[in-house]
């Protein structure tokens, strides 16, 4: 995320040295000595440069807002540019002056200007007479920006999509695979090569690259943690798949065609897919898939009855993928009722019956710890009996089990129990002592949000939980929901911000509000270039909202001093609002320019995985594009129609400065 920052601080490390020398430019071309025009052309930007600055690294505040992994990834972004706009502004307030000081000319030949800068020179006389035609009916485009401003957040805005984190093409996945509920490991591993093959197949010859799968759980003998184990029984698997990154697939189209073509294939099994790169499995917080929905309650027959009616609302939701439920609820198991009277007159225990079917089914380290030393290392290794799994396959050999009561009859299993086949829950999951069952699905095509509002009605159809019954969102869902509105808490301090340092700049309230007039064109320009490009709105494209918000607001600073310095030397504000964008619209075309073009790489996602860096780009440049039209458009009107009775005189309290009302005179 740093290397991100720095692509982001690209476009606008050049913009505090390029407002210097242009403005140098302009006070060379008047004729001024060039010491003298380093010096004060240095002096006139150092302060609206400082001011730009700090309005860019304010709009990052809503990153310290940010918790969890999101914090983690955006944070190094946000000190990253920060830093890197620091030194920035340190480095042309200080070695860009004697630069120029020692490299440009004396002074610029005025016949020679015009050759070389007349197209620019045509466009700015353009610009201006546009603007001067404009100029009798600046309240009408005023109106006109306000009610397109907020059609387009109002009705554009909601058509966005919304995600987490953009989806990136990684080349790679993880298939979650289900025979049917207690199919023996030997006989999920063989499904599992014919579900290879049929991947294979699919994908084409030479691209898949490599295959890793996992088949069943280690058997209960096996003193194994199964705490990173994430199967739940022999008939379960794991596989991960890798394409051939020559092959160019769509990993998400890939999987939606082995979703028609696996299960006709394999009847009675199930599948899921799960993200295969490292990020998407962070991003998901330990979810196996983005969506989760989670039912805990005291009782484990009602959560069960309420996951189950829950199951079937969502199987409604056609955005939904692999929608199933993670526990086993109807694992096959064998009942064993013991006759105990019958047992007694045997001479046996119904202890003496369940310690023969452990160590018939399972282990004699269950019943009988056992514990050999070697006699050379000293080492202890624990010595079991087992039967071996293949005599244990049918009721019949269940029944046939001897129960060995001491110097008593030796019966069978059979002769004292009635065993008969039956199920049971496969896994039990509890949190906070409450019963746990958990419904994982994933999404088509479709953006995670409108999935979620979707889950929230068919949540709603399910009906109120029973009491004590509660549900809750897991996976991308509620961290994205939450992530968003923390950045738009932060999003708004950081207006709050921007607003009082231009009001103790300007020392102006009417001011900070025309400056901030740019903030709905750069939301309207990254609206519509997200949905043009089909980009969501998610982490990256939010940053780079806030980024374009920054640059946007540092150009728009620039502008409104210059005006009002020209207002307060005696114009009026119509004519300083027109000769402040004649003034400044070289170096605003320069900095946004050079910002899009920095951000032109990263918009066209070159490269393998960088669609997930690609929204923040396109956010930017629609960001600036719309913010850039309406800088030099829309905003000397609002200027001049704010500042139309303003008075000359300057509100501040030094006296020592000469505009004040508290000057010594």
């Amino acid at each position: 995320m740093t290397l991100g920052g720095l692509a982001l601080a690209v476009g606008i490390l050049v913009d505090e040295g390029t407002v210097v020398i242009e403005n140098t430019h302009t006070h060379l071309a008047q004729g001024v000595p060039r010491a003298r025009a380093v010096l004060d052309a240095s002096k006139e930007v150092v302060i609206p440069r400082l001011l730009a600055m700090l309005s860019v690294l304010a709009v990052f505040v809503p990153s310290f807002f940010m918790s969890g992994v999101t914090q983690a990834l955006f944070l190094p972004l946000t000190l990253a540019v920060g830093f890197a706009m620091a030194a920035s502004y340190f480095l042309s307030s200080s070695l860009v002056p004697v630069m120029s000081t020692w490299i440009l000319r004396e002074h610029h030949d005025e016949t020679t200007d015009k050759g070389r800068s007349g197209t620019f020179e045509w466009l700015r006389e353009k610009w201006s007479a546009v603007l001067n035609r404009l100029a009798p009916l600046r309240v009408v485009v005023v109106v006109a920006y306000s009610v397109v401003a907020l059609a387009i957040i109002l009705f554009l805005g909601p058509q966005v999509g919304r995600e987490l984190f953009p989806r990136a093409a990684a080349g790679q996945f993880r298939l979650r695979f289900d025979a049917p509920t207690g199919t023996r490991a030997e006989d999920t591993s063989r499904l599992v090569t014919s579900v290879l093959d049929e991947i294979q197949t699919a994908a084409g010859p030479g691209n898949v690259d490599i295959s890793l799968g996992y088949v069943g759980t280690q058997g209960a003998s096996y003193p194994i943690n199964t705490v990173f184990l994430w199967t739940s029984g022999p008939h379960e698997a794991v596989m991960n798949v890798a394409l051939n990154p020559a092959a160019g697939i769509d990993v998400a189209a890939f999987q939606e065609k082995l979703r028609h073509i696996l299960p006709p294939k394999f009847p009675g099994c199930s599948f899921s897919f799960e993200p295969g790169d490292i990020v998407s499995q962070i991003m998901n917080f330990g979810a196996p898939t983005p969506v989760e929905v989670a039912v805990t309650g005291p009782d484990f027959a009602t959560v069960r009855a309420y996951t189950e009616k829950l199951r079937d609302e969502l199987s409604k939701v056609s955005a939904l993928r692999d929608l199933r439920i993670e526990q086993p609820l109807n694992y096959p198991s064998v009942d064993v009722r013991v006759n105990r009277e019958l047992t007694g007159q045997l001479g046996a225990t119904p202890e003496q019956v369940g310690r023969s079917l452990s160590e018939a089914t399972a282990s004699s380290r269950f019943t009988t710890p056992n514990f050999w030393a070697d006699p050379k290392t000293g080492v202890a290794y624990q010595v079991q009996v087992q039967y071996p799994q293949p005599r244990m396959t049918t009721i019949e050999d269940v029944q046939n089990i001897p129960v060995m009561p001491g110097d008593a009859q030796h019966p069978l299993v059979g002769d004292l129990a009635r065993v008969t086949e039956s199920t049971i829950v496969g896994e039990y999951d509890r949190v906070n002592g409450l019963w746990l069952l958990t419904l994982s699905a994933n999404t088509g095509r479709e953006d995670l949000g409108s999935v979620a509002n979707s889950i929230d009605t068919a949540t709603r159809r399910a009906g109120t939980p029973p009491r004590g019954v509660t549900v809750q969102m897991r996976g991308q869902i509620a961290p994205m929901r939450e992530t968003f509105t923390n950045l738009g808490i932060g999003l708004l301090l950081a207006v709050a911000v921007i607003f009082l340092l231009m009001a103790a700049n300007f020392e102006s309230m009417r001011l900070s509000l025309v400056v901030l007039t740019i903030s709905p064109a750069v939301i309207c320009g990254v609206i519509l270039m997200l949905l043009i490009t089909h980009t969501t709105l998610n982490l990256e494209s939010f940053m780079g909202a806030i980024m374009a918000i920054g640059v946007a607001t540092a150009n728009a600073i620039l502008l409104v001093t210059f005006a009002d310095q020209y207002r307060r030397e005696g114009t009026t504000s119509a004519a300083a609002a027109l000769q402040g964008v004649k003034t400044r619209m070289r170096p605003i075309l320069m900095t946004s320019l050079a910002m899009i073009a920095g951000m032109v790489p990263m918009a066209l996602a070159l490269g393998e995985g960088a669609e997930a860096t690609a929204p923040l780009g396109r956010a930017v440049i629609g960001g600036l594009l719309a913010a850039t039209v309406v800088n030099l458009t829309v905003l000397p009107f609002v200027f001049s129609i704010v500042q139309a009775h303003a008075s000359t005189v300057s509100r501040s309290l030094d006296p020592d400065d000469p505009a004040s009302r508290y000057a010594a005179r």
